[in-house]
């Protein structure tokens, strides 16, 4: 067997070693840094917490114990000393189920808490089907994949991604205007039936924000993520690492401001000239087939276009170059409000060539105020379409390794 590929290292957020809800993170802020790559010895962990080598090696073998935390291997280090246990995080720890959705296609992944995935796949799925059609296509094509992994007896959690702002109290989406009878919908009910596991539901361009995040340095935050694909939307993470979602979740909702020099488009939204409107992918394909004559062969979908765009086709060409400035002037306007350090570029057409992504840097330092630029980078994204699975791995982690999922395997 194969050995499974793992994501780049990301970075986990260390808590407070102050009690949670009446639980003690020291052993959450202990396995986060073996799950992290921060400290894989005792020794690293006590010069990284400051606790005393005694705690230390108490809260490791409580996670030895637990079947949280392996040791396995020795770490080499400068001198004669006897050499570290390397500790890493157990295969058999735990493992997020990934649904990283779009409007038409779907990524999915089993990964475990160490980072390595391992399954992954990519259905074609158009979410007009509606949430319940949707949701069975996605459960049957997950337990395809958990068949061919062992996972008992892991503990699992379910993170799903969807184009949708998401209402956190209730847990469902708030109307979607790509996504037709989802509004309200629970989404989280009948996956948590069916894989008996928590389930989080997040919006799929917050996904990309927070995986990228946490694959960049620290001073890359603040960071804006924008996806461009059936919609537009933007995910945005603070400083300290953590999705800004808005007092409501509706905080990134890049793809329906107005602009001022669109052509009087109606989005799905409703109102007129919106980025969404103009710039997204199915607005490029109904131009590019307005600007060829009857008949004429056209592209139907996103890697289609994309091929179009690699290649050189003159319309596709002049198409990208002309959204790039309404996504150019869009970012901008986002900029100056929240200030980011990176703005990371994705989508299935984004990097079918450089036009997009110059176009969209001139506008930005064009129009955005000069102290908002001063130190911004607008790249496209590191890590592409994997970003969203590696923004589910950081809240999945995050999740299993909390002090209430770890304390009844620590203390029964």
């Amino acid at each position: 067997m194969s050995t499974p590929e793992k994501l780049p290292p990301l970075r986990l957020i260390e808590p407070s070693l102050q009690p949670s809800r009446g639980r003690d993170a020291t052993p959450t802020w202990i396995a986060l840094l073996i799950a992290s790559g921060v400290a894989t010895s005792k020794a690293e962990l006590a010069t990284v917490t400051g606790l005393s080598r005694t705690t230390v090696t108490g809260v490791v073998d409580r996670l030895v114990r637990a079947g949280v935390v392996h040791p396995g291997g020795s770490l080499r280090r400068a001198g004669r000393g006897r050499p570290a246990d390397l500790l890493t995080i157990s295969s058999e720890a735990g493992a997020i189920l990934v649904f990283d959705g779009g409007a038409r296609s779907t990524r999915l992944a089993i990964v475990d808490l160490d980072q390595h995935i391992l399954a992954e796949s990519w259905v074609e799925l158009n979410v007009e089907l509606g949430p319940r059609a949707s949701l069975e296509i996605l459960i049957r094509e997950m337990r395809r994949l958990m068949a061919g992994v062992d996972l008992a007896p892991a503990r699992r959690c379910v993170v799903i991604g969807l184009p949708a702002r998401v209402d956190y109290q209730t847990g469902v989406p708030v109307r979607p205007p790509i996504m037709p009878g989802w509004d309200g919908f629970r989404v989280i009910d009948p996956l948590r039936t069916e894989f008996d596991c928590p389930v989080i539901l997040e919006n799929d361009a917050n996904l990309r924000a927070l995986g990228e995040s946490r694959t960049l340095a620290v001073d890359q935050s603040p960071l804006m993520a924008v996806k461009v694909g059936t919609g537009i939307g933007a995910g945005l993470v603070t400083e300290h690492g953590q999705i800004h979602r808005g007092s409501a979740g509706a905080s990134g909702e890049m793809g329906h401001i107005p602009l001022r020099g669109a052509p009087p488009t109606k989005c799905t939204c409703g109102n007129i000239g919106c980025l969404e409107a103009v710039a997204s992918v199915p607005a490029l394909i109904r131009r590019y087939a307005e600007g060829v004559p009857a008949g004429s062969p056209t592209p139907t979908n996103g890697p289609e276009l994309a091929a179009l765009i690699h290649d050189g086709d003159p319309l596709a060409t002049d198409l990208i170059r002309e959204a790039a400035g309404y996504l150019g002037e869009a970012i901008a306007d986002m900029v100056n409000v929240f200030n980011p350090a990176r703005v990371a570029i994705s989508g299935p057409t984004t990097s079918a060539s450089d036009d997009l992504l110059a176009g969209i840097r001139s506008v930005v330092y064009e129009r955005a105020r000069p102290l908002a630029t001063r130190n911004l980078q607008v790249a496209f994204s590191v890590l592409g379409e994997r970003a969203g699975i590696a923004g589910a791995v950081v809240l999945g982690i995050e999740h299993l390794l909390s002090p209430d999922a770890l304390a009844p395997l620590l203390y029964g």
